[in-house]
């Protein structure tokens, strides 16, 4: 059964109401986390896994959440949450290369849209979102990995990311079934909006 919130939420978003990306510093986790929660368990149980084994339980997404507040509050890890109202509806990280020879890189993971509102931009603003985290960030690069042939990549290419290469098995499924991944990038104008 889904919790209250976040059925309230789905009812508010089965029609378009105008959305914002934002910022959540670690400072703030504690007050979208079961959003959070709840639109993870909606994705990885609904069959794009983001890294996880599907089915994961409310605890194990929750433990996650908790998992990256070290590198939020080092700033190495930024994380954005798109809204409607005051309900979750998708969210992006941006992880921030720490390595000396690679301060112009980042790598956008675990972007995820509630299942009532896709196709209808979330996406797309939460990636704008994240490029332009990346350009105050003074990252140039972006890279990204994917299930190849499935429709995240085909997304990602309409924004302008490119694939560099597939890798076989990259990950596997719940009956040991292994899935391809593409690599993709893309480069950004540090300029705003460039």
């Amino acid at each position: 059964m889904m919790p209250t919130h976040q059925l309230r939420c789905l009812e508010t978003t089965s029609y378009m109401r105008p959305i914002s990306v934002r910022p959540i510093p670690a400072s703030e986790l504690k007050y979208v986390i079961t959003d959070l929660v709840d639109v993870f368990r909606e994705t990885v149980n609904g069959g794009s896994p983001l890294g996880f084994m599907p089915p994961i339980t409310r605890s194990q997404a929750r433990e996650y959440w908790i998992s990256i507040m070290p590198e939020l509050q080092a700033g190495s890890r930024i994380l954005l949450a798109a809204f409607t109202d005051d309900c979750v509806i998708g969210s992006g990280q941006l992880e921030l290369s720490q390595r000396p020879n690679s301060p112009h890189r980042a790598t956008i993971q675990r972007l995820f849209v509630t299942r009532a509102v896709r196709g209808q931009g979330v996406g797309t603003a939460l990636v704008d979102a994240l490029e332009d985290v990346a350009r105050e960030n003074g990252r140039s690069l972006i890279t990204l990995n994917t299930r190849h042939g499935e429709e995240p990549e085909y997304f990602y290419k309409a924004l302008g990311y490119k694939v560099v290469g597939l890798i076989p098995g990259w990950t596997i499924g719940p009956e040991g079934e292994r899935y391809d991944h593409v690599e993709m990038y893309k480069e950004i104008d540090l300029r705003l909006g460039v």
